[in-house]
């Protein structure tokens, strides 16, 4: 305070202010432009971007845009074909290895965050491991600093493929982050203009909320999906670069050496010309539309409708209770997404794929269920399984007694047989009251040689 006095005597006496006069107010900062992105790719692992690299090369090189792309950890979980490194020192290098290949297409807004890389096909082991609320906090902030018009991200399903469970967090937290980032009372710290924006030691961030307009999906699915959704021709010729964007995504693939399965092809087709492998690894990574808060097209392409600009928050449906109507539903993952969609306004996404999942042949197949009693009455429900030829139960298999209104959580368990099947083998759980059906539920099973862990 004496410092603030001293300071307005020097400037009255050298006549800068004169009694009853008002400074001038200096105009504040904007945000700052160096950090706006139009595209913000959330991922889950370095190599992710490699997926959807053929439309980041077509934003970046022919519309012009700016692209930024969060990992939310260094997928030190995974193998290591280059070197002996393994662990943290792999999740280093495979670090370096994103910064080079987004370098390629002048990608420099780069964050990574240290969730855990969490090989599984559990979403709910990932965001435990990862620290669901902190993350989110960090993604809703990066999408605040970056102010993107487009998020892009993995596809929040369960589906029959990699069905990689940190691919499904990363879904989760980024639409978690599209409906929460123009919220202001959402992690308001950051949104609280500091005390002294000129002066140090601020605790609160100064960022302004930030409505995103789209979000749209990719799949790690091991089938086409029947997605609405902006279409890309990856054979097609860039205008800007006269080559196809095929070949523009090809550098990201290059300094994946950690990930064989990601750069070999790049680097073999390079070197022989002969592209076709490298195209039908990558043909298959359609966008899938899941919601814009602007008037818009599904299928329309990525920035068509779009107007520069912020635009209002627009608030997400939100979570609302249901009152169970079918006596057996699947439960776990399955049952969260079912209430995740309508919380979040995607329910669009929820008819893209039955309930399915690929498992090691011989492996161990788990499918939660729920049995519900909306009767006034108790009752006891009778559940059994139906499945193929060589397939041993483990746990599931009782009589259950319900009391009136009770929900009750079942975990189930079968042993797979021994053949891989890609075309799968039907599970379905069947609920008996008082001798007669009330309900049955299916799941379609594919057997690899080898998956992810459920």
């Amino acid at each position: 305070m004496k410092s603030l006095h001293a300071l307005v005597l020097i400037l009255l006496a050298a006549g800068w202010l004169k009694a009853g006069q008002l400074p001038l107010a200096a105009a504040p900062l904007p945000p700052d432009p160096r950090m706006k992105a139009d595209i913000l790719l959330i991922v889950a692992h370095p190599d992710d971007e490699t997926a959807v690299g053929c439309w980041l090369a077509r934003a970046i090189y022919d519309l012009h845009k700016k692209v930024a792309i969060l990992y939310l950890n260094r997928g030190e979980g995974g193998g290591n074909s280059y070197g002996l490194e393994q662990s943290r020192a792999m999740g280093a290098i495979r670090e370096i290895e994103a910064r080079q290949a987004a370098s390629a297409l002048g990608i420099d807004l780069i964050w990574f965050l240290d969730g855990i890389d969490t090989p599984g096909q559990d979403l709910f082991h990932s965001l435990s491991a990862w620290g669901h609320g902190a993350n989110l906090e960090k993604v809703v902030r990066l999408a605040r600093l970056t102010r993107p018009e487009i998020i892009l991200t993995w596809l929040p399903h369960y589906v029959a493929g990699e069905n990689h469970g940190d691919h499904q967090a990363a879904g989760v937290l980024a639409v978690e982050a599209f409906d929460c980032a123009g919220d202001p009372t959402r992690f308001p710290a950051q949104v609280a203009p500091a005390r002294e924006p000129g002066d140090i030691n601020n605790f609160t961030e100064g960022l302004q909320p930030w409505q995103p307009k789209k979000i749209l999906f990719f799949s790690d699915a091991a089938h086409p999906l029947p997605a609405v959704g902006p279409s890309l021709d990856v054979r097609s010729i860039s205008p800007s670069r006269q080559v196809p964007y095929y070949q523009l995504a090809a550098p990201l693939h290059r300094p994946h050496r950690t990930q064989a399965d990601v750069c070999e092809t790049a680097l073999q087709a390079e070197e022989s010309g002969e592209w076709s492998r490298f195209i039908d690894g990558i043909a298959g990574f359609q966008l899938i539309f899941g919601k814009s808060v602007v008037p818009c097209r599904p299928d329309a392409d990525l920035f068509s409708d779009l107007l520069p600009g912020a635009v209002p928050y627009a608030p997400p449906p939100g979570y609302r209770p249901r009152t169970p109507i079918r006596t057996l539903e699947l439960g776990g993952i399955f049952a969260f997404y079912e209430e995740f969609w309508r919380a979040h306004g995607i329910e669009a996404v929820a008819p893209l794929v039955q309930p399915e999942v690929t498992i090691n042949a011989g492996g161990y197949l788990h499918i939660p269920l729920l049995l519900h009693n909306p009767a006034a009455d108790s009752v006891r429900v009778e559940l059994t399984a139906q499945t193929g030829t060589g397939w041993q139960r483990v746990a599931g298999e009782a009589i259950y007694a319900l009391a009136p209104g009770e929900t009750r959580p079942v975990q189930t368990f079968l042993f797979a047989p021994q053949k891989s099947s890609r075309e799968g083998d039907k599970i379905e759980w069947k609920a008996v009251i008082g001798g007669k059906e009330a309900g049955s539920v299916a799941i379609r099973v594919s057997l690899e040689e080898w998956t992810l862990p459920q």
